[in-house]
C-alpha cells in the first residue's frame, strides 16, 4: 500500500528515508526591491517549513535553476503591486517528503518530481499537485527543461514558424534557453547561426549543431551577417537586447520575424531596459513585411505541459542535450547551498555560463534504519 501523510495534525513527521524533517528550514527571500540581486534578497535561516494543504506536495528541492529574470522579480518589475518581504526562485526538482490526502491519489512520498512556481530558493517548498510533473529521477537536466526548454519550444512553434532551409539567428545561444533555441531549430532542419562570447562557447555550440558561430567578442556580428547572410535572417530568437536587438532588427529578411523573449543586458539597469533605436522600427518593418513578436511563458499555460512532455521524451530518447552549468569553473567553485545562488546569479550577469545554471541542495539525511 502507498504511504499517505497527511500532515494537518502536526509539524514534525518522517520522511520516506526515515529522517525527521525539520521545522525550520532556509529560504531566499525579497527584502528590499532591486535590481542589485545582492542588496535585494536575504538568506533567512530559520523560516518554518510549511505544511501541505489537501492538494499539495511537500517538496525538498534538490535542483533549482537560475533564471535572468530572477533579477526582474527581485525589482517588482513583474507585478508591481507585490510588497517585500516576498519568496524568490522560480523552478525546482526534488522529491516529495510530505502531501495532503487529495495529493495522495496521484503522487506518493519518494517521488520525483519538477515545478515551475515562486519560492523555490528554499530547502522545502510547498507545491499544488496539478502543477507538479512527476519525473522518472531527480536529475537536474530535467530542470533545464522547465523554463528554458519550454520558453524555447513554445515560442518557435508558437511564433517561429520555422521549416526547412530558413535561417535562424539565436542570440546567446550558449546559454540556458539559447541552446534549445539552437536545436529545436536545428531539428526543423533550419541554417543555425548563434552568437556567444567565447571559443570554448563555440565549440559547444558547434556540438549541438550550430552550423554558423559568431564570437561578438572576437568578431563584428553586423559585419559576418552582412557579409554571409547578405539576403538577412529569417527568424531571430532574441535574448539580449540594446545593441543586440537593433543588430537583429536590421539583419532580418523580407517577412522576417524577431522574436523578443528578454532583454538580459538591461536588466541590471535601474530601469530594466537598455535604449533601443525605437523611432526607426516603424519604417523598418514597412520595408520588410517584418515582424517584431514578444514571448512570455505565463501567457501559454495552456499548452505547457505538452510542451515539456514533448521535450522530456526528446531528452529520454537522447534527442536533446539540456547542458547544466554547476559553475565548476567558477573561482569559488561549484554552487552548492542556497548562500551560492547570489553568486551563481553573478556569475549569469557576467556571462560565463554555458548552458542552464542549476544550484544543488544537498541534503544530509540521518536514516534512522
Amino acid at each position: 500500500s502507498r504511504p499517505i501523510l497527511d500532515m494537518s495534525y502536526s509539524r514534525h513527521f518522517l520522511d520516506f528515508q526515515g529522517s525527521s524533517i525539520p521545522s525550520s528550514m532556509k529560504k531566499l527571500v525579497v527584502t528590499k526591491l532591486s535590481q542589485n540581486f545582492r542588496e535585494a534578497v536575504t538568506l533567512q535561516q530559520d523560516s518554518p517549513v510549511p505544511l501541505p494543504g489537501d492538494g499539495d506536495l511537500l517538496v525538498r528541492n534538490r535542483f533549482v535553476g537560475i533564471n535572468a529574470s530572477d533579477i526582474n522579480y527581485s525589482a517588482g518589475r513583474y507585478d508591481a503591486s507585490v510588497k517585500p518581504p516576498f519568496d524568490i526562485g522560480f523552478e525546482g526538482v526534488g522529491e516529495v517528503v510530505a502531501l495532503g490526502l487529495s495529493a495522495s491519489a496521484d503522487y506518493t512520498v519518494g517521488q520525483a518530481v519538477a515545478y515551475v512556481k515562486a519560492g523555490s530558493f528554499a530547502e522545502y517548498t510547498v507545491v499544488p499537485a496539478r502543477q507538479a510533473v512527476p519525473l522518472p529521477s531527480v536529475k537536474p537536466e530535467f530542470l533545464t527543461l522547465m523554463v528554458s526548454g519550454a520558453t524555447a519550444y513554445l515560442s518557435l512553434k508558437e511564433l517561429g514558424d520555422l521549416s526547412e532551409g530558413k535561417k535562424v539567428l539565436v542570440t546567446a545561444a550558449a546559454g540556458g534557453t539559447g541552446q534549445f533555441a539552437v536545436q529545436l531549430a536545428k531539428k526543423a532542419k533550419c541554417h543555425v547561426i548563434g552568437t556567444c562570447s567565447s571559443d570554448e562557447k563555440g565549440g559547444f555550440l558547434k556540438s549541438i549543431g550550430c552550423d554558423r558561430t559568431i564570437n561578438y567578442k572576437t568578431e563584428n556580428v553586423e559585419s559576418v551577417l552582412r557579409k554571409d547572410y547578405p539576403e538577412g535572417v529569417d527568424v531571430v530568437y532574441e535574448s539580449v537586447g540594446g545593441k543586440m536587438f537593433d543588430l537583429a532588427l536590421n539583419a532580418l529578411a523580407i517577412k522576417g520575424r524577431l522574436i523578443v523573449i528578454g532583454f538580459i543586458a538591461g536588466y541590471q539597469n535601474p530601469t530594466g531596459l537598455q535604449p533601443i533605436q525605437a523611432e526607426l522600427l516603424p519604417a523598418k518593418l514597412l520595408k520588410k513585411s517584418a515582424s517584431v513578436r514578444g514571448f512570455f511563458l505565463n501567457h501559454y499555460l495552456s499548452d505547457y505541459k505538452m510542451a515539456l512532455q514533448h521535450l522530456l521524451k526528446m531528452y529520454e530518447r537522447g534527442d536533446l542535450v539540456c547542458e547544466v552549468d554547476f559553475g565548476d569553473m567558477s573561482p569559488e567553485g561549484k554552487f552548492t547551498g542556497l548562500e551560492s545562488v547570489f553568486r551563481a546569479v553573478d556569475y549569469m550577469y557576467m556571462g560565463k555560463n554555458i548552458g542552464k545554471i542549476v544550484v544543488e541542495l544537498p541534503h544530509s539525511v540521518n536514516s534512522k534504519l
